[in-house]
């Protein structure tokens, strides 16, 4: 490990974005919300800390996570969690030294879930993340361009195919489109990640291509922009923002990213290339 602190990472970084707002179109700085993987481990008499689990965060109030998790999981008792620190193992990157920490109990766990297995090229960090999923799936190499005309009809084509959300204002809807806006296929959930799998699952059940566009009704985190590259999908539309981990795997694997779309404005965070930009 470097003699050199490691910076803790903030809540936001900074990212540059191109903006469509009617018809101007301009590049300026913005800000993310910071997206990085925590691994909470658990020490107790007798046992050498072990791994439990692994989640995608915002980084900040990382111990008060760590110890909400454990009691909601019925681990071990809030009376039993005696200190909460972040992991100084020698081994730790720089990158991973505030991504890892470690709840001391007084007590043995109820139980241990197993753990998410993390890749050793980075351990736990942002970079590891976006390496796994690209050795997972290799970068899409398309030439889908999406003309930012038809980017900013998309929401409001997702939002007619939501009856679901008509009928009970709590749900999220993820759809398939083409090129030139054409709704493919369209899928509800409680989960925004259900409705994904929901959506490219029919397409793969019915012996069919996944469609090149995938638009969003919420933010954008990480593990979405991941189903899209596993799928080949060349650009993400979403009403809401994405996140800095969702951004950068969007840059590294050549999809295009957009968020804050609506029939006036989008914002191109990634790939701008593939709305024509």
């Amino acid at each position: 490990m470097s003699d050199t602190r490691a910076r803790r990472p903030g809540p936001t970084v900074r990212t540059r974005v191109v903006e469509v707002n009617g018809d101007t179109v301009t590049e300026h700085e913005d800000r993310l919300a910071t997206e990085e993987p925590l691994e909470i481990r658990l020490a107790w008499p007798g046992a050498v800390a072990e791994r439990l689990a692994v989640t995608m965060r915002t980084p900040g109030h990382d111990f008060e996570l760590a110890a909400g998790w454990l009691v909601h999981e019925q681990i071990v008792p809030a009376s039993a969690i005696e200190s909460v620190r972040y992991c100084t193992d020698a081994d730790l990157a720089e990158e991973e030294e505030f991504n890892v920490v470690t709840v001391h109990s007084s007590v043995a766990p109820a139980y241990l879930p197993a753990a998410r297995t993390v890749s050793s090229a980075c351990g736990v960090c942002g970079t590891g993340s976006i390496d796994d999923a690209l050795r997972a799936a290799a970068p899409v190499a398309s030439t889908v361009v999406v003309p930012f005309d038809v980017v900013r009809a998309l929401p409001e084509a997702l939002r007619a195919a939501q009856p679901g959300f008509d009928r009970t204002g709590g749900l999220h809807a993820a759809g398939l489109f083409e090129t030139d806006g054409t709704a493919v296929v369209v899928r509800e959930d409680v989960g925004r990640h259900n409705a994904v799998d929901k959506a490219v699952g029919s397409r793969l059940l019915g012996g069919q291509d996944v469609p090149p566009v995938l638009v969003l009704s919420g933010r954008v985190g990480f593990e979405l922009v991941q189903k899209a590259v596993v799928s080949g999908i060349s650009a993400v539309v979403a009403v809401g923002a994405p996140s800095s981990l969702a951004v950068s795997l969007a840059e590294r694997a050549g999809v295009g990213l957009a968020g804050f779309t609506r029939s006036d404005r989008c914002v191109a965070y990634a790939g701008a290339a593939r709305f024509g930009v």
